[in-house]
């Protein structure tokens, strides 16, 4: 019985059952995608049992951790000397993985962006308390209100820092980071609402994460790539399935992995490789981007705060010129089938987030309904 995955899912993410999706995570995920993985639910390959009922060392499903990661390695074109880990707990349990891993008695450097970069920095100041090394605040942009990145010339970098870490994308805030920052030491980059979005040289990167549940499949699941030599210095506090070094001899099955969530990730990389990989998928996710920005620059009565050099084109916030009509706006736009529009409460307003999963015409339909719900209540 052939155990290969075939049936490579199509583009399109549009059915009479479908609603636009904005939420920012976990996120839309191509129709085609999920009509596959209902479809194999009951019976995967003909098998008469799902894929999440089949053990995760066996030939048949460790043929679909091989081919995932394959995949990811060619639409990244990650060099062999980078490991590739499927993990569990998400992009947040990398906080205190990373200086667990890496800090080793030195310094850490933290670039702070947002509401993410400064949860990653919090985490690691815990082990500094411990005596594990020192964490480096490099800069911060809380004074701006996070709508913008300081400048590097004001940052404080030091001479001998084990990783520099920042955030890529903040997807509360809406800043992206588009090119990797200037600096001597390892970087480490969280990549959770951006990776795959365009891409990327992943040789500038010592180590690059990203929680699932943005533009790779459902929650539950955060991929690590890993340059080999950051591997073998984690400090004695760092527990086992934390350990990357460990992680890696063991293929990511120390323990029993995300099963569902790694096929489901297998699937959307079959889905982003048929849309003609990464270089194609960043051309339509910056259409998506100018399209909505242009509607909110061209109006005053949309508002977006972020600097427009670091616009992230993932998630967009915006305000409304009227705040008391902010309600109007959610409700309306839910009526319309417009849903999960409503901004994280340290911003307000509303969000939309607009990852790979989401079509040029979701974005459209958000555009002609931003414009008609102007022209009623300006």
């Amino acid at each position: 019985m052939s155990i290969t995955q075939t049936s490579t899912p199509t583009a399109n993410n549009s059915t009479p059952h479908r609603l636009p999706n904005f939420c920012a995570g976990p996120a839309a995920m191509p129709t085609s995608v999920l009509e596959r993985a209902q479809s194999e639910l009951l019976d995967w390959q003909g098998r008469g049992l799902s894929v999440m009922e089949v053990s995760h060392r066996s030939k048949e499903y460790m043929a679909i951790t091989d081919k995932a990661e394959a995949k990811l390695r060619t639409l990244m074109e990650i060099p062999d000397n980078y490991k590739v880990l499927f993990l569990q707990g998400g992009a947040s349990l990398q906080f205190s993985a990373i200086p667990l891993n890496l800090l080793n008695g030195g310094r850490g450097d933290y670039l702070t962006t947002g509401a993410w970069s400064g949860k990653a920095i919090k985490e690691a100041q815990r082990y500094e308390a411990l005596g594990l090394g020192k964490i480096n605040l490099v800069a911060t942009g809380k004074e701006d209100n996070f709508t913008t990145v300081p400048a590097q010339s004001e940052w404080n970098v030091s001479d001998d820092a084990a990783y520099f870490h920042y955030c890529a994308n903040e997807t509360i805030h809406g800043i992206q980071i588009f090119e990797p920052p200037q600096v001597d030491a390892p970087i480490i980059a969280d990549m959770s609402s951006c990776i795959l979005s365009q891409p990327i040289d992943v040789s500038k990167f010592g180590m690059i994460y990203a929680g699932a549940q943005k533009n790779i499949g459902p929650a539950g699941l955060v991929i690590a790539i890993i340059r080999d030599d950051l591997l073998g210095q984690a400090s004695a506090w760092c527990p086992m399935l934390l350990n990357y070094e460990h992680q890696a001899d063991k293929e990511s099955m120390s323990n029993t992995p995300a099963t569902y969530s790694w096929y489901l990730a297998g699937l959307v990389f079959d889905w982003l490789e048929a849309q003609g990989g990464v270089a194609a998928i960043g051309k339509i996710n910056q259409q998506k981007a100018d399209l909505l920005y242009k509607t909110i620059d061209e109006s005053s009565f949309y508002h977006n705060p972020v600097d427009p050099q670091y616009r992230s084109i993932m998630n967009v916030p915006f305000t409304l010129a009227d705040s008391s009509l902010d309600k109007v706006f959610l409700e309306e736009s839910e009526k319309a089938g417009l849903l999960n529009l409503k901004g994280h409460r340290d911003v307000g307003g509303m969000r939309a987030s607009i990852y790979n999963a989401v079509p040029l015409e979701w974005v459209q339909q958000l555009v002609d309904f931003m414009i008609a719900f102007e022209k009623k209540h300006a």
